[in-house]
């Protein structure tokens, strides 16, 4: 995931661009209801069903001045881009795992992704990655969530498509990049039938979710060794801050790191 990460940051350096007003459309999506969960729960999960033991779903003032569909269709757009971001996490551990990196140098200073792959597990391969590369990588994710926020025709909590990444095409006509867009790349489901794209949102939710649980098996595994019975003996073993963004090689540079580190809780 590092790799990846490291390898698209580059992008990170493109002209910025003015952000555009969003376009008018007529297309509409309809917002869900808590009847519209209900349903849905029925076709992804027919054991399980609707479960919703923290009343999401009936939250109307989770947001003050936005109705029960808005915070549902903030649910629906995070719960979709988590399940995006777990899948590819989920691979990217497996590939970090096995030792599979880029053959080349990964900055200036002539570090290579193998010396980062010799760190250790994922986890410790991310303490490794150089400070610079990691500001490079926060600053491209900031870019895109100001985009995806920015850009769209329709916001997701006002009737928008949640999952739907906005199209790259207003900046590709100013500079010619990226030359593909995030969300259908490839135009697959451009021409797809509604029925298509129903089960195509199912089998998303679905492999989603179980991503979510599969990459907090394996840091769970690493940090805590014997936590998930399954993975015993299978995941590198890490001692660091699995959910700090900055670590020891950081503390030098960024503000409030070595604090951050140097603090104790009663369960740590």
């Amino acid at each position: 995931m590092v790799a990846l990460a490291l390898a698209s940051a580059a992008l990170g350096f493109s002209p910025t661009m003015p952000v555009y007003a969003p376009s008018s459309t007529s297309a509409s999506v309809r917002m869900e209801s808590k009847a519209d969960l209900e349903a849905l729960a029925a076709k992804l999960n027919p054991v399980v069903n609707f479960w919703d033991p923290l009343g999401l779903a009936d939250m109307e003032n989770m947001w003050s001045g936005e109705s029960n569909e808005a915070a549902i269709g903030w649910l629906r757009h995070s719960e979709i881009k988590h399940g995006r971001v777990a899948m590819a996490a989920f691979v990217g551990f497996i590939v970090q795992s096995n030792g599979i990196h880029f053959p080349w140098a990964t900055s200036l200073d002539g570090t290579t992704y193998a010396d980062i792959a010799a760190a250790g597990g994922p986890a410790a391969q991310w303490d490794a990655v150089p400070t610079n590369a990691k500001w490079q990588i926060f600053g491209l994710i900031s870019m895109l969530e100001l985009w995806s926020e920015c850009a769209m025709d329709k916001h997701y909590m006002s009737g928008g498509q949640p999952g739907k990444f906005p199209s790259f095409e207003r900046v590709r006509k100013e500079i010619g990049h990226p030359p593909l867009d995030l969300f259908d790349p490839f135009g697959f489901s451009k021409n797809k039938t509604p029925e298509q794209k129903e089960r195509g949102l199912l089998i998303e939710l679905n492999n989603g979710r179980l991503a979510q649980i599969g990459i907090m098996a394996f840091v769970s595994e690493a940090r805590v060794p014997g936590s998930v019975p399954a993975l015993k003996g299978l995941i590198t073993p890490y001692s660091g801050e699995c959910m700090a963004p900055w670590g020891p090689a950081d503390a030098a540079s960024v503000p409030f790191v070595g604090d951050m580190l140097a603090l104790k809780l009663p369960w740590m």
